[in-house]
């Protein structure tokens, strides 16, 4: 019986995790789409990478182990032109044998492992970063489209409201044709517009149909047809913002990365120390005056400097400061284009505002006039052309409005993704 509980539990908890979703914020919207975009799992590869690099280098410091071995001849050996009597030394033979195992230690390399690992942990978070930049601009995407569909919605609220004016002009005149005081012409006109008024609903909800089918590409979850979007909340532009995008952060990473270049520099041309030892069987071995097959033995401290580097030092050096610079004109670059951006959506924001409240007005004094030519039509002194004149007239003005309210809220987000907020 438990079992049998648990197991209805789990398939509900799945089917109510497939449900399309009814409703979604735009920072719902920003999250999911951070969830699926496929570079997000680049970050993992990335981190995963530096870890087998660093791993690698660090076993620099195990004990390193080698086996050579060769046979030689050779046109002379050395030999003692020296005759005593009763007593001979034998010449070592000219083919020779030598089988060396060597094992050595490292312990000191003038810290090039540890800026190697620097490095690669270093290139790690340039290569994190240049990800957070790809996914930050999936952020533009994302809000495009939830703000498409929000104005498609605040447009299907306004042909309700012209379906209303139109269905109350109908019954209006409907009175008067019955009465014999109107037209029968009047009524098919304004039936006709009404018609009109649907295929356009049509029209914005077919386009709303395909702009959530491409948002929920973008989120990997599915979304309901109907799906409810928030309104999102108004955000408050700061008088002097501070820019906190990913791509400063990748800048400053970089210049991080080239530093650590500039230490390796140092590194590889100091000298590097390691302990030894060999173990060897040959003919000779170390006794050159026995000629025979022996084992010997080896131990001790080895040091080398290779001083080839100091050549080239100094141009890898001059090379380390252009690519500093170089990323530091980038830097500069980005920075004046985006605080270019931030004064054109600036403008853009007072522009709206404006335009808003010209709207508002323009709303109220069109809504008056339609509010008399209802009137009018009922009373029979207006024509049925010329009251869909007037709803038209304050259909445009509402339109006017959405789009600039639209256009504000867009703004207004465009100015805090400039910011990096």
């Amino acid at each position: 019986m438990k079992q049998t509980l648990l197991t209805g539990f789990l398939w509900f908890s799945l089917q109510a995790g497939a449900q399309p979703l009814q409703q979604l914020s735009l920072v719902q919207a920003y999250e999911l789409s951070q969830k699926n975009y496929p570079a997000v799992r680049q970050k993992d590869l990335v981190r995963q990478t530096a870890g087998i690099s660093v791993g690698n280098l660090q076993k620099g410091y195990l004990p390193q182990f080698s086996l050579n071995g060769q046979a030689t001849y050779q046109s002379d050996v050395t030999s003692v032109p020296v005759s005593i009597p009763g007593f001979t030394i034998e010449s070592p033979n000219k083919d020779q044998y030598k089988l060396v195992a060597d094992v050595s230690q490292l312990i000191y390399d003038g810290g090039l492992t540890k800026e190697q690992k620097s490095l690669q942990q270093l290139n790690a978070a340039v290569e994190d970063q240049k990800v957070e930049v790809e996914l930050y601009k999936v952020k533009e995407r994302v809000s495009q489209l939830f703000l498409s569909i929000l104005y498609l919605d605040e447009q299907l609220k306004q042909v309700d409201l012209v379906k209303t004016d139109i269905q109350t002009g109908i019954k209006k005149v409907e009175a008067q044709v019955q009465n014999g005081v109107a037209f029968k012409s009047n009524l098919t006109m304004l039936k006709a517009e009404l018609l009109k008024t649907g295929q356009r609903a049509t029209e914005i909800s077919s386009s709303r149909k395909g702009l959530v089918e491409a948002l929920s590409q973008f989120l990997g979850q599915e979304l309901s047809e109907t799906v409810k979007l928030e309104q999102p909340v108004a955000v408050v532009v700061a008088a002097d913002p501070a820019i906190d995008r990913p791509e400063l952060k990748l800048y400053n990473e970089q210049e991080k990365l080239i530093g650590q270049q500039d230490k390796l520099i140092t590194a590889r041309n100091l000298p590097r120390a390691s302990l030894f030892a060999q173990a060897g069987y040959g003919r000779p071995g170390l006794n050159m005056l026995k000629n025979e097959f022996a084992f010997y033995s080896i131990g001790g401290l080895r040091f080398n400097w290779s001083l080839g580097g100091l050549y080239t030092k100094k141009k890898e050096r001059e090379q380390v400061q252009v690519n500093k610079k170089m990323v530091e004109v980038q830097k500069e670059t980005f920075l004046l284009n985006t605080n270019a951006q931030l004064k054109q959506q600036q403008a853009e924001l007072d522009k709206f505002q404006r335009l808003i409240s010209s709207d508002e007005e323009i709303i109220a004094l069109r809504r008056a006039v339609t509010e008399a030519a209802k009137a009018q039509l009922e009373n029979g002194v207006l024509t049925a052309n010329d009251f869909l004149k007037e709803v038209n007239a304050e259909d445009l003005a509402r339109q006017a409005l959405i789009t600039h309210r639209v256009q504000l809220l867009q703004a207004r987000i465009n100015y805090q993704t400039l910011l990096g907020k």
